[in-house]
């Protein structure tokens, strides 16, 4: 199934592409594999970053925080590039690596091979450090709107928080009560001295 990627604000796309035009901005760039990287980087795969701050509150309310767009260099993503919103308008924010980079290109790959057709972003769970592609049932819509449904499938990109199995796609439904029960305290098994 193809995805149906929103398209990036314009001034977003400018700003990481200007980014990826300054061998400063890529020299001083913490990401290895970006500094080491010999020939062109371009933009791919621009995501729209939402946030879902409180967990706890049943389904999610987010909020859009920027555009991530993974950088690749050559055949494979060799980092991520995000802009975010200013008071100005969209600016590059920075340059990311680590395990999320390739996270993100597998958890692409595995939306393209599900028979419903979906708009992929990125859901953020800072709560739980977790990062995950929310597979959003509405295709037409822009991208920076519109929360998440029941039926909308979330993989959750390894590292996963404990007790939640990374690149599994699940139903935001099915997945919410694993993730309350991840902030509920433990009941302690003895009581404390006295």
């Amino acid at each position: 199934m193809p995805l149906h990627l929103a398209p990036a604000p314009a001034p977003a796309l400018r700003s990481v592409l200007a980014a990826l035009g300054s061998p400063t901005a890529v020299r001083e760039a913490p990401v290895p594999a970006l500094r080491a990287h010999q020939g062109p980087l371009s933009p791919d795969h621009a995501l729209p970053v939402h946030v879902w701050d409180d967990v706890s509150g049943g389904m999610p309310q987010t909020r859009l925080t920027g555009w991530r767009f993974l950088v690749r260099g050559g055949e494979r993503a060799v980092a991520t590039a995000e802009a975010m919103l200013t008071a100005d308008g969209w600016a590059f924010a920075r340059f990311c690596g680590g395990p999320y980079v390739a996270a993100t290109e597998q958890a692409l790959a595995q939306a393209e091979a599900l028979a419903t057709p979906c708009q992929p972003r990125l859901l953020s769970v800072p709560e739980l450090y977790m990062l995950t592609l929310w597979l959003h049932h509405d295709t037409a819509s822009d991208g920076a709107e519109g929360l998440p449904a029941p039926g909308d499938l979330l993989i959750p990109l390894a590292p996963a928080p404990p007790g939640i199995a990374a690149h599994r796609p699940q139903h935001i439904a099915d997945l919410l009560p694993r993730l309350t029960r991840r902030l509920t305290p433990a009941t302690p098994l003895l009581a404390e001295p006295a």
